[in-house]
């Protein structure tokens, strides 16, 4: 017979790895298809109302917020900043989803180390922390692979606009190219710019709250660069295939640092790394000798100071080998 404290913790666990189920699952496969098939149809049609129905849509669906939307906004510091953090990762993901999520990692945290031995309010706390940072990390690891998946790709980009512009054809078709042609974030973003074009936004706006939603001076580049060809004049396929170049170049600069950094960031990471594998190897050798850390809570504090340090100390470290270009 198992007890009630079992039970409720097993019923817990339970509850939440539904909430994140739930929060992070997709829609079923019938759904997925017919979307599927709706946005190929919408990606290959020329039609202007084709264009106006699929903008309205992704409109209407950024606006629609369901009750769990509307909690998460009042509960949630700065939801504007966070929505934005999550459109800039490509997925669709909203912020009742993520605050679903963020839950369901506290809840499975504390009750495992509570069953550890942990007391119930430090367990809570640890459980907030990793709830809070973790999902945090993982956006953040998302934007920037994607970031790099596109300005990896940009610069090809650019180019298929060069030979699109010598050959005769406007700006506008040639976005609508790159968006048919080049795979990635760039077809999301190009796709998007031209059909808001397409019902009658002006390109620089469009442009610019793509810029505004990566959040990369290299797409900023593109837009500045468009604006002062509209206001000047001159040869906007040369500047382009300058511009290309300027992104080539700059790309090769980071790979440089990186390659010369790359000495410091692994002495980091192994500084940093090193109390952690030592603990483990002890724990495997002699548990009954470590467990007092999950137990005794004045080993809790000074373990939890101890790593508060070196949470510090490989931050610091982190920024110290951290180039901006």
């Amino acid at each position: 017979m198992l007890s009630l404290p079992i039970l409720l913790l097993i019923a817990g666990v339970v509850g939440a790895l539904f909430l994140g189920a739930s929060a992070m699952g997709g829609p079923s496969a019938s759904k997925a298809q017919s979307r599927r098939l709706e946005a190929l149809r919408e990606r290959h049609s020329k039609s202007n109302e084709v264009a106006t129905q699929a903008q309205l849509k992704r409109l209407l669906a950024n606006r629609s917020q369901n009750r769990m939307d509307g909690l998460a906004q009042r509960f949630i510091p700065k939801p504007a900043l966070l929505k934005a953090r999550l459109q800039q990762t490509g997925k669709t993901w909203s912020l009742g989803q993520y605050a679903l999520g963020c839950i369901a990692i506290v809840v499975v945290v504390a009750l495992l180390l509570k069953m550890r031995g942990m007391p119930i309010l430090l367990a809570v706390l640890v459980g907030v922390f990793v709830g809070v940072g973790v999902p945090h990390y993982v956006v953040g690891k998302l934007i920037k692979r994607r970031v790099a998946k596109f300005n990896s790709r940009f610069p090809d980009a650019l180019e298929l606009m060069v030979r699109g512009l010598r050959s005769g054809l406007p700006i506008s078709e040639t976005m609508g190219i790159v968006a048919d042609e080049v795979a990635g974030p760039i077809q999301d973003e190009f796709r998007s710019v031209s059909d808001k074009m397409k019902i009658g936004r002006t390109m620089e706006a469009a442009l610019q709250e793509s810029a505004d939603r990566m959040g990369t001076a290299e797409f900023q580049f593109f837009v500045i660069t468009l604006a002062i060809q509209r206001e000047t004049g001159g040869n906007l396929a040369e500047t382009l295939a300058n511009l290309a170049d300027v992104l080539r170049k700059r790309a090769q600069m980071k790979l440089k640092i990186k390659a010369m950094s790359s000495e410091s960031k692994a002495s980091a990471w192994i500084v940093g790394a090193l109390p952690f594998i030592v603990f483990a190897l002890v724990l495997f050798i002699n548990p009954n000798y470590m467990h007092t850390f999950f137990v005794d809570q004045r080993l809790i504090i000074v373990g939890s100071g101890g790593l508060i340090w070196m949470g510090i100390g490989v931050f610091i470290m982190a920024k110290m080998v951290d180039f901006e270009i």
